[in-house]
């Protein structure tokens, strides 16, 4: 290519020029990320450029993303519905499956409504602005995910950020920082860390305060509580708090997200959560899988039973290599500090048969790159046995 044309090419598509020196930016600070499209159903073991690895980097807790009787409650969906909803839920795209499992959602949940959305992203980017605008104030856990970050700028409420699980700095917060509406915004169980939000004691501080608390159940839903509803369940916390948010896409293997609240947070969502307005609806055979992941989650707690022997295991074979672990949840960090040495570390592990990646700011604070494994009830003892032998070995060798 000349130059002559590379200058002609920029100007009419200067975009591409500014994406290639971001691109590039990226590259040199080891944040440049790619896609890798798995050549096999999601699992314990995927295949990737034609090698199997044993998959540490899935949400699957559950092991149901593969469950052949989610394929087939699909299969009923898609015969007796179609491949699609066609609209979003306030034109054409509604449908008896999707009040279904609603229905079947707030049972589980013990909640008055159940309220779908396309996805966790789209839950948390709609519904802070639905409930909170500018003259109230949102209180957000400083590692909250990126979509409730997204969610309070939108709002264009007051945000008041309080230090990672710091109830003396939210109790703090709540008695300085006015607002028509407060809320209260955390994760159950937090993504990229693993620890519980001590909700027992939010409940009480928001009761004191007159605010409203909004917890997400993400990485707890089909994990804890005793029919796999979430933290909140098992604390026995469930009427005590405003709005659950919930997904399908994680422990319970499919795609989409919900709300768990009251009838009138339901309605109110309806009318003003954008998203959701907005959006075409979830395909009615997404709901009838769905659903069958609901029984599931609920009906065999043996499959909570096996995840947790794994964590288990896992984490006293970490605590063995001197390896912090918090056994709170599913999730285990292992930090390793900047992004260059996290890479290096993920690759060493697919060297060896082990699919874990490596997380890189912004996903988490500059300094605390990682990996970070996730186990599912669908991983077999000799797979977490092999995860712990490589990392002593990335271990002894980092060492020397």
């Amino acid at each position: 290519m000349s130059v002559a044309t590379a200058r002609v090419e920029d100007s009419v598509h200067p975009a591409a020029r500014w994406a290639a020196e971001e691109l590039g930016r990226l590259s040199e600070l080891g944040l440049r990320r790619h896609l890798e499209p798995l050549q096999s159903a999601q699992g314990a073991v995927v295949r990737i450029a034609g090698r199997e690895l044993v998959n540490f980097c899935s949400n699957d807790y559950l092991g149901l993303a593969g469950d052949v009787r989610l394929a087939q409650a699909a299969v009923v969906g898609l015969r007796e519905r179609g491949a699609g909803s066609g609209s979003s839920r306030l034109l054409a795209g509604d449908s008896d499956a999707h009040h279904s499992l609603e229905q079947k959602i707030a049972g589980w949940m013990n909640s008055e409504s159940a309220l779908l959305f396309n996805t966790g992203y789209a839950a948390a980017s709609g519904i802070l602005p639905a409930l909170c605008g500018p003259g109230d104030a949102i209180f957000s856990d400083a590692l909250n995910h990126a979509s409730w970050v997204d969610g309070c700028r939108l709002s264009r409420a007051t945000i008041a950020v309080y230090p990672h699980l710091d109830l003396a700095a939210l109790d703090r917060l709540l008695r300085s920082t006015p607002g028509r509406r407060r809320l209260v915004c955390t994760e159950a169980v937090f993504s990229m860390d693993g620890d519980r939000a001590p909700l027992a004691e939010m409940v009480a501080l928001c009761r004191r305060s007159g605010a409203a608390l909004l917890v997400d159940e993400a990485h707890a839903l089909g994990v804890l509580g005793p029919h796999g509803a979430g933290l909140c369940e098992e604390l026995g916390l469930g009427g005590e708090v405003d709005l659950r948010l919930g997904t399908l896409g994680k422990a319970l293997g499919v795609f989409g997200a919900f709300a768990a609240t009251s009838r009138s947070v339901a309605d109110l969502l309806i009318n003003r959560a954008r998203p959701l307005i907005f959006s075409t609806a979830l395909p009615p055979a997404i709901c009838s899988a769905a659903g069958r992941a609901v029984d599931i989650a609920a009906d065999e707690p043996q499959l909570r039973s096996t995840l947790w022997r794994h964590v288990r295991r896992f984490g006293e074979g970490l605590s063995v290599l001197g390896i912090p672990a918090r056994p709170d949840s599913a999730i285990f960090p292992v930090l390793l500090g900047g992004p260059d040495e996290a890479l290096e570390a993920a690759q060493r592990l697919r060297s060896r048969g082990i699919l874990a990646k490596a997380i890189r700011p912004p996903t988490v604070p500059p300094g605390t790159s990682r990996l970070r494994f996730s186990l599912s009830a669908s991983h077999r003892p000799e797979h977490i046995d092999l995860a712990l032998k490589s990392l002593a070995e990335i271990k002894r060798s980092r060492v020397r």
